[in-house]
């Protein structure tokens, strides 16, 4: 066979999802026995300090024989997080004043905290 036709082969269906660093790509790709499967690749973009830049990929592979079960749990995962989470995004990345909350609830923690009037330091040696 080809190499063209290969291609071919490997490329029947895709889209793309793009999320930030991160991008995500769903193909459906045949095997040899012209049967299909799923790969979902997620790609994640790394820039080095001297503005160089790589990718790190992880791949699934995902067979028919798998769709059901894997969809279900899949739905269950995502419904229990929308449910106990809601859909709003809570992270460093995401929370625009998230360094001034730290900040604000790490200086508040403190003033709670109560001071120890002594510190005994000890060696190993010493037990």
């Amino acid at each position: 066979m080809r190499e063209n036709d290969m291609l071919e082969k490997e490329e029947i269906f895709s889209k793309v999802l793009r999320a930030g660093r991160r991008t995500y790509f769903f193909d459906v790709r045949a095997t040899k026995a012209d049967d299909y499967y799923i790969t979902i690749t997620e790609s994640k973009k790394f820039t080095e300090e001297d503005g160089s830049f790589h990718f790190k990929k992880h791949k699934i592979y995902l067979y028919k024989e798998d769709f059901a079960a894997f969809s279900e749990i899949l739905n269950e995962m995502t419904s229990y997080v929308l449910n106990h989470k809601g859909e709003e995004v809570i992270s460093e990345r995401h929370q625009k004043d998230f360094k001034k909350e730290y900040a604000t609830e790490k200086v508040a923690t403190e003033e709670t905290v109560p001071e120890t009037s002594s510190f005994i330091d000890i060696d190993f040696d010493d037990i």
